[in-house]
């Protein structure tokens, strides 16, 4: 595993083992210099970890060690062996779902950073399903700090209209069959990167559900949201319209061993005309939430020097559907 140097960040595409043996493609990006946080980020659903690589060096720049890594079925981790066998190509029966995302590859990437940085406070950023994966967690209490972009209890009717019927369509009407068909939801339909069966399945099952994954029975790891006490800040992207405020609260009311702090965001706020779901990642914004994200986990926010501080952005009142009426989450 050859290590790279690529504008004073040190780059290395590493594998470590999921909870049962399976290997992660991963990424470590480190800073020449001394590290002062380690980090990992945590991929939203069907994206691969490349997304990410600009804004991880970013970090990496500024101090911090860095993890991205794919989930099983998703990019590197798609073909990587498990217990010395090979997986095959197709993702036609491969088993895996969302709580083994969570339970197996989340868990065990916490656990890698942890032990192999062990003196420094660990960060955790969570994009969209890599949010709603901390509160399922068993050790999301060494986790010190979390920032979770564009996460959010994703039932359908929270999402912004009319994108809830466009989503509600290609879930029912397009992706259940076709994966029922071919054994595995194809990217191409609409989702991006190809989705093991058991991941897109139990996916459709908690978009349908009115308190997403907190109506799933089955899901025991639901009693480790209660653990994680760390800071946590939520970042709402005022024209995401999957993460509306609404349905970030939603999530947020399952941290109840801390106080979430939700943020939403225009892009009026960050010099741009769009963000959206995808777009906080995008390195035209270095300068303004890129900044803003690592000086918060500095703890050195200064609002007369810095260009971008997130405690500037004024908020909305409580919307209607506040955190105080999912108190039972």
């Amino acid at each position: 595993m050859a290590e790279a140097e690529v504008d004073d960040v040190f780059i290395d595409d590493i594998t470590f083992p999921a909870v049962d043996g399976y290997a992660l493609g991963a990424t470590l990006f480190l800073p020449r210099g001394a590290k002062q946080h380690a980090v990992v980020i945590n991929s939203a659903t069907a994206v691969p970890r490349k997304i990410y690589r600009k804004f991880a060096g970013y970090l990496a720049r500024r101090g911090f060690a860095v993890l991205t890594y794919d989930y099983r079925g998703i990019g590197d981790s798609r073909q990587r062996a498990m217990l010395g066998y090979n997986r095959p190509k197709s993702l036609v029966g491969f088993k895996a779902t969302m709580a083994d995302w969570a339970a197996l590859d989340i868990t065990a990437a916490v656990k890698w950073m942890r032990e192999r940085y062990h003196t420094l406070p660990l960060t955790y950023v969570g994009h969209s399903f890599g949010g709603q994966a901390l509160g399922l967690l068993a050790n999301n209490n060494e986790v010190k700090r979390a920032l979770l972009v564009a996460a959010q209890a994703g039932y359908w009717k929270l999402m912004a209209s009319p994108e809830r019927y466009r989503v509600y369509a290609l879930l029912n009407f397009a992706g259940t069959p076709l994966t029922r068909l071919l054994g595995y939801m194809p990217g191409w339909s609409g989702v991006g990167e190809d989705l093991p069966k058991g991941v897109f399945e139990q996916w459709v099952r908690w978009v349908m559900s009115e308190r997403y994954l907190f109506d799933d029975p089955d899901l025991r790891t639901l009693s480790n949201f209660p653990r994680y006490a760390g800071a946590l800040r939520s970042i709402c992207l005022s024209d995401d319209p999957w993460a509306t405020r609404p349905a970030v609260e939603l999530l947020c009311t399952g941290f109840k061993a801390t106080t979430p702090e939700i943020l939403t965001i225009m892009p009026a706020d960050a010099d741009a005309k769009t963000i959206g779901h995808l777009g906080f990642f995008r390195p035209e914004h270095r300068d303004t939430l890129w900044r803003g994200a690592a000086e918060w986990w500095r703890r050195k926010a200064d609002r007369v020097t810095a260009r971008f501080s997130y405690s500037d952005i004024k908020q909305p009142a409580s919307s209607p559907l506040s955190p105080s009426s999912f108190r039972g989450a």
